[in-house]
Order: structure tokens, then C-alpha cells, then sequence
């Protein structure tokens, strides 16, 4: 018999959700698994913080635990390797709040802009540690088991069809994609995923507390899990097979 799987949405910098969701969590056993979304960094306080939790957690918990790779993780990679001012730029994209919290300087206000000097350490990337970017390298892009599909984003349609993510190329597509056609109309095996914030989501088509569309997202065949942490929101977990919901809020 299948051990329960915990699927936990964008974290977003957010450690102190992230630590009081998994007080929230029954305890773990060598027969569950925990399946991280993606997306660890940026706009939230502790960058740092969370992605140094993740990688303990993985090292010692019981349970099997499973990172995703995210596309702020995967953006941060295309930074190093080749440089993206567009992604650096935009400051709703949260990336001198990494910066700030793996320099150690003090956490921005919303509306700070950052300085030429930190702006040239973005670009570069290089306040990135190195065991930090090679984690990141790391990560997968999908995961699945007997009770569902996992990916950050989401599933581009092939054809008549929406192709398994194995098959997916490039895999970058399972990071990036933002596409109603996929919410709406994919059918087959249950797929979780992050990136896209529930409140944004079709809310008609959701079958959880479709009075708030802040709550986890509850599609024909899939499940969003970004309940917008560390950009205002708070943070989810969804348990399987049970379909359990926790979250951070109240």
C-alpha cells in the first residue's frame, strides 16, 4: 500500500511559514514523502533561510523528500550562466530580497529600489554560493507516484493531448507554462502543481471553497497549490491519498 505524499506550493523566501506549516503536519514516517513545488526563493525575507531548511530537511527526515526545481530557481540559473537583466530587473520579481538575505543585509521595504552597486552583484549572480547553485542544478522537474503527477507549472498541450512531462521538450516548459487550457482541460492522472497563484486560477472550476479564491485550487484533473506565500498570501500543503488541506493562515 502507497505511504501518504505532502505536496507543498511556492515557499517564496517565507521561513517562517514554512517552518509553522510543517508544524501543522502530522508526523512523518519512513513510509511518507514529501514533494516540494519549486520555487524557494525571491520576494520573501529569508531566501537563505528557506532553501538551508529545505536541503537539512532532506538530509534528515525520515520521510522520502522530493525538491522540485522552480523557475525562479531555473531563472537564477539562466542569470549565472548567461546573464537576464530582464528577469533581475523587475522588482516584483523579488530578487533583491535574495540578494539581501544571502549578503545578510536588512530585509527591503516593498517600494526599495536597489542601489547600482547591488544591481551589478544581481546581474553577476555571484552572491550566490556555490553549493547553493549546484542544488539548484540538481532539481528535478517532475516527479511522480501512485498518487499523482507533480511539476511546478503545468502540462503544454501536444496535439489532441497533453503529454506526460517525461516527454516534455524542453523541460523548461514544465516550469514556465501559464496556460487556462491546461487548468481547464487536462484529464487524466491527478497533477499537482505551483507557480500560477490560486486567486488567479478559473475559480469557477474549482470544486474547494470555491467562495475564496485564495484557497488551494481544485481543477477537473489537477491541483494548484500557490497560495501566493511570500507575496502576501500564505502557505499550502496537500496530502494524498487522504486529500487532506494545511495551511498557514489562522
Amino acid at each position: 500500500m502507497a505511504g501518504r505524499t505532502f505536496a507543498v506550493g511556492d515557499i517564496h523566501g517565507d521561513l517562517a511559514a514554512l517552518r509553522l506549516l510543517f508544524e501543522r503536519l502530522p508526523a512523518l514516517t519512513s513510509e511518507d514523502t514529501v514533494v516540494f513545488l519549486g520555487d524557494y526563493i525571491d520576494r520573501g525575507p529569508d531566501s537563505a533561510g528557506v532553501v538551508a531548511w529545505v536541503r537539512d530537511f532532506m538530509a534528515k527526515s525520515p520521510a522520502k523528500v522530493v525538491a522540485l526545481r522552480g523557475n525562479h530557481e531555473d531563472a537564477w540559473l539562466q542569470v549565472v550562466d548567461w546573464g537576464w537583466p530582464e528577469f533581475v530587473f523587475p522588482r516584483g520579481n523579488g530578487c533583491l530580497e535574495s540578494l539581501r538575505s544571502f549578503t545578510g543585509r536588512p530585509v527591503p521595504t516593498e517600494d526599495e529600489v536597489p542601489t547600482s552597486d547591488e544591481l551589478e552583484e544581481m546581474f553577476s549572480a555571484e552572491f550566490l554560493p556555490p553549493d547553493v547553485i549546484a542544488w539548484m542544478r540538481e532539481l528535478p522537474f517532475f516527479y511522480e507516484d501512485e498518487h499523482a503527477i507533480y511539476v511546478h507549472a503545468g502540462i503544454k498541450r501536444d496535439g489532441d493531448g497533453f503529454p506526460h512531462p517525461r516527454d516534455v521538450e524542453p523541460k523548461k516548459a514544465l516550469l514556465w507554462l501559464r496556460d487556462r487550457d491546461f487548468f481547464e482541460n487536462y484529464r487524466g492522472k491527478l497533477v499537482v502543481f505551483g507557480h500560477t497563484t490560486t486567486r488567479t486560477l478559473p475559480n469557477e472550476l474549482s470544486t474547494h471553497t470555491p467562495d475564496d479564491p485564495t484557497d488551494l485550487w481544485a481543477g477537473p484533473a489537477c491541483i494548484g497549490l500557490d497560495t501566493a506565500c511570500g507575496k502576501g498570501g500564505f502557505l499550502t500543503a496537500f496530502e494524498l491519498p487522504a486529500k487532506h488541506v494545511y495551511e498557514t493562515r489562522g
